[in-house]
């Protein structure tokens, strides 16, 4: 399996974060791998060191997944780091008695706390990309951008992301730091932030779609699986084709816990939409 065909004539197989870290524009979601003991685990470390093997170069995690047990099997599976991987990493989110289990925490001091924990966790001296995993409603943005750029500075984060946010507030935030990366929530059928791939594309920051392909079952009808039966692809590949049609900013970072699945997500690279095809698929969800 090769991740260096483009999706469609003329789009790129790679997109450079930053100007600085070029990544395969497929890359692996790791919140789903399990990270209790036992053969689950085993396979969770399978599953990310295939990734590698297939040529992934971008791996997605937080302090959310399993608080902090994700980074720790990513480090059990993959270090020491190949030179060309970038594990990217989210802090802001803390677990919580409440209800849901988790709360917001983008305090400047909770910043710097998760991030020295990541570092430990992750058994390296600086994250490549770390992303604020919500705007804390409860602290000024400047604040909380501010603390990670203290951090960037003292060279323990490299470039800054975020998660979850409108234009404006991308906008506010690059008022006070320089931001890597937007990822949000974004897939053929849930298309309500649409204008922040817009920005994101214009201003060149990579657009990292979290659950690119969690979309209802359309029904064997759709435009979705005509198209699939059209390409000898699933449904799932489909979906990813077209985010990489979307912009060359996009980066899909679909998840699993299975070798399989892994590998026909990663095929999805090789799949080329056609312009009718896209306008079809285009036409089944109009944007918020």
């Amino acid at each position: 399996m090769t991740l260096s065909t483009p999706n469609t004539p003329g789009t790129p197989s790679t997109f450079s974060i930053a100007g600085e870290y070029r990544v395969t524009r497929l890359g692996f979601g790791a919140m789903r791998l399990p990270t209790g003991p036992g053969p689950d685990r085993d396979a969770a470390i399978a599953v990310a060191r295939r990734a590698v093997e297939l040529g992934v170069t971008l791996i997605d995690t937080a302090h959310m997944y399993g608080w902090g047990a994700n980074e720790e099997l990513l480090a059990e599976a993959l270090h020491p780091y190949p030179d060309d991987l970038l594990i990217t990493t989210k802090v802001g989110v803390i677990r919580s008695d409440g209800p849901e289990g988790w709360a917001y925490d983008a305090r400047p001091e909770s910043l710097r706390e998760q991030v020295e924990q990541g570092l430990r966790r992750l058994r390296t001296e600086r994250v490549g990309l770390l992303q604020l995993h919500r705007i804390d409603p409860k602290v000024p943005v400047a604040e909380q951008i501010g603390a990670l750029r203290e951090l960037q500075q003292e060279g323990k984060i490299r470039h800054i992301g975020l998660s979850e946010v409108t234009t404006a507030q991308l906008a506010e935030a690059r008022q006070t730091a320089e931001i890597a990366s937007v990822q949000n929530r974004y897939n053929l059928l849930a298309r309500e932030h649409e204008p922040v791939v817009d920005a994101c594309e214009a201003a060149g920051i990579a657009f990292l779609p979290w659950r690119p392909v969690a979309v209802a079952a359309p029904g064997p009808e759709s435009a979705l699986d005509a198209i699939a039966a059209e390409l000898g692809a699933t449904a799932p590949q489909v979906l990813l084709a077209w985010l990489l049609a979307r912009s060359p900013v996009v980066l899909p970072i679909p998840g699993t816990g299975s070798v399989v699945h892994l590998e026909e997500n990663l095929a999805a690279a090789d799949l080329r939409l056609t312009e009718s095809q896209r306008q079809r698929l285009d036409r089944m969800s109009v944007p918020a």
